[in-house]
């Protein structure tokens, strides 16, 4: 018997299948070229250390200078556009590398443009995605719509590095970027036979609020919500803290537990199937314990999960290495398609730009700093159980916020009204570790 493709629910909605198909290959392709623009950068440019450092930075400028304009732009526009747009230029982006690379004219000053461009069309296409979510499904489908785009997104993870690695061997580091050009213009295809039309954003009257006006009040909006101002706190620190751990980490691995490049690859792919892994059982998890359990929950493991980095034997530290990587990535993945489920669910449709915008900049701007600081920390010669250590006080010092804890179904924004708070007092909380990366 062939295979047949499951019924009901996402399963019957054609246009979502075209964007999860195109979303699909699209993180495969950028699997690809995370892997093969460093590699091209290292060895056939010859980027010396301050240009490689760069290249790295050229991914998070973008989303420091153009979050917040780009969210209030986004609630403006109709937000498909916006995808097929986003894709077809980081498709020419992509293409134009290996181009450039067969005519002899690429330096590393030309891959630091493109990376820069594409980290800007990035911007735009990761709001107008968030944004754009909300309003083609129903409210009660976004954590299973976010739960199968992010079981792609952690298939792409775990396969990307080995399909990129056999490419660059094939085709060398140039020509294997081809690949996420194709993968781009193929997700811009799907994007395009989708038959969904969106409800225009209603006109701007004449002499009505600026950009600048519309950018505060979505700021205003994350930092005054009794959910969003509390989330965007944790996962900011989360990723502070994330970061100076990962920083270390890897320096860790081979000067203190003298663990091999082979052996570290195959720690961090099977430890990213844990991601795999959540975002399988994310609804089961939420349908149990409730949206506000959920996050509370999946914070303490993630942090908890940590030690297992300073508690591994130097005789044999895979096993214990492998086990903390898995419960990480797990326990992250159900926090996140929990908390962009419920941040796209009690946010009204003409801010949904601008909170995704507000919540990326806040969260992502601590990215850069949780590095800086863990580069600086491995510099001095200081431990490496030490940030980690603090990350968990950290984490046990916290303490949920009541009413976030008691949500247990997503509200419902989707006509324009603030979500209404569960009865109780929201005190917020302060957790570092409990989340990651938002997406």
């Amino acid at each position: 018997m062939g295979w047949r493709r499951p019924r009901g629910g996402l399963w019957d909605h054609a246009d979502f299948r075209r964007l999860w198909a195109g979303q699909s290959i699209s993180e495969l392709g950028s699997q690809v070229s995370q892997l093969a623009i460093p590699l091209l950068a290292a060895s056939d440019l010859h980027a010396s250390p301050i240009e490689f450092s760069l290249l790295g930075v050229a991914g998070f400028v973008p989303f420091i200078l153009l979050a917040l304009p780009a969210g209030a732009w986004v609630d403006r526009v109709r937000r498909r556009p916006v995808l097929i747009a986003g894709d077809g230029a980081r498709a020419l982006l992509m293409a134009l590398i290996p181009i450039l690379w067969a005519a002899g004219a690429l330096r590393m000053w030309v891959l630091l443009a493109v990376q820069l461009a594409a980290g800007a069309f990035t911007v735009f296409f990761d709001v107008a995605y968030q944004s754009y979510l909300p309003a083609l499904v129903e409210r009660e489908q976004l954590i299973d719509c976010n739960a199968k785009l992010q079981l792609t997104v952690s298939v792409a993870q775990v396969a990307g590095p080995t399909l990129g690695g056999a490419l660059v061997g094939a085709l060398t580091a140039p020509y294997a970027i081809a690949a996420d050009a194709i993968s781009f213009v193929t997700s811009s295809a799907f994007v395009l036979r989708m038959r969904h039309r969106e409800t225009p954003p209603a006109p701007r009257a004449p002499g009505g609020p600026g950009l600048l006006a519309e950018l505060t009040e979505g700021v205003r909006f994350v930092l005054g919500h009794p959910w969003l101002r509390p989330l965007a706190l944790n996962i900011a620190l989360a990723n502070l803290f994330s970061n100076v751990a990962w920083a270390i980490l890897l320096l860790y691995l081979v000067r203190a537990l003298h663990v091999s490049s082979l052996a570290i690859g195959l720690t961090l792919a099977l430890g990213s199937c844990g991601a795999v892994a959540g975002a399988l059982a994310v609804r089961r998890i939420q349908g149990l314990a409730g949206v506000g359990r959920t996050l509370v929950g999946t914070g303490i493991l993630s942090a908890l999960a940590t030690v297992a980095y300073p508690l591994a034997p130097r005789g044999f530290p895979l096993p214990v290495l492998i086990a903390g990587l898995a419960a990480s990535s797990f326990a992250v993945t159900v926090y996140n398609i929990t908390q962009l489920s419920l941040r796209q669910a009690i946010t009204p449709e003409r801010l949904q730009g601008r909170m995704n915008a507000g919540m990326r900049w806040i969260v992502w701007g601590a990215i850069p700093v949780g590095g800086l600081a863990g580069g600086a920390i491995a510099q001095a010669g200081r431990s490496a159980l030490q940030p980690v250590g603090r990350r968990r006080r950290l984490a046990h010092r916290g303490r949920p916020a009541p009413a976030l804890t008691a949500a247990r179904d997503l509200p419902d924004a989707r006509a324009g009204r603030r979500a209404r708070r569960p009865r109780g007092r929201s005190r917020g909380w302060s957790a570092a570790g409990w989340g990651a990366a938002d997406r």
